[in-house]
C-alpha cells in the first residue's frame, strides 16, 4: 500500500482495517511528507485500535527516512509510554527535533537502569 488516497477513502468508509492501511502506507511510501499527514489522522481516530496502529506509523517512517512531522510527534503525547514506537522515534530522528515529553521519558527511564 503506498497511495495515501486509497488510505483515505478507507478512513472514509470507516473500515476496519485502516489501522493497518496507515501502518502499510508508512513503510511503503516514498515520501515521508504525503504518508505523515495521513499517520496524524489515525492519531487523532476516535477509535482506540486506529489510535494504536497510528502510534506504530511514525515509527515505521521514523525508521525508514529519519524524519517525523512535529504533528506526528506531538500527538502521540497523550498514549501510554513505554512502547516500542517511542523507542524508534528516540533511535531515529535526530534527538533534537524530539519533543520535550519524549526526552523526559527516555532520560527518566535511562537514570533509573543507571542508579538500579
Amino acid at each position: 500500500m503506498d497511495r495515501p488516497d486509497v488510505v483515505l477513502a478507507a478512513f472514509a468508509r470507516n473500515e476496519p482495517t485502516v489501522g493497518v492501511e496507515v501502518i502499510a502506507l508508512a513503510l511503503n511510501h516514498p515520501a515521508p511528507s504525503v504518508a505523515l499527514p495521513v499517520v496524524a489522522r489515525a492519531l487523532e481516530s476516535p477509535d482506540r485500535e486506529v489510535r494504536g496502529q497510528g502510534v506504530v506509523a511514525p515509527a515505521h517512517v521514523a525508521r525508514i527516512h529519519r524524519t517525523v512531522d512535529r504533528r506526528c510527534l506531538e500527538l502521540p503525547r497523550g498514549c501510554p509510554r513505554g512502547n516500542e514506537a517511542d523507542d524508534d522515534l528516540w533511535s531515529f530522528v535526530p534527538h533534537r527535533r524530539l519533543p520535550l515529553w519524549l526526552w523526559r521519558h527516555h532520560l527518566a527511564e535511562r537514570l533509573l537502569r543507571w542508579r538500579g
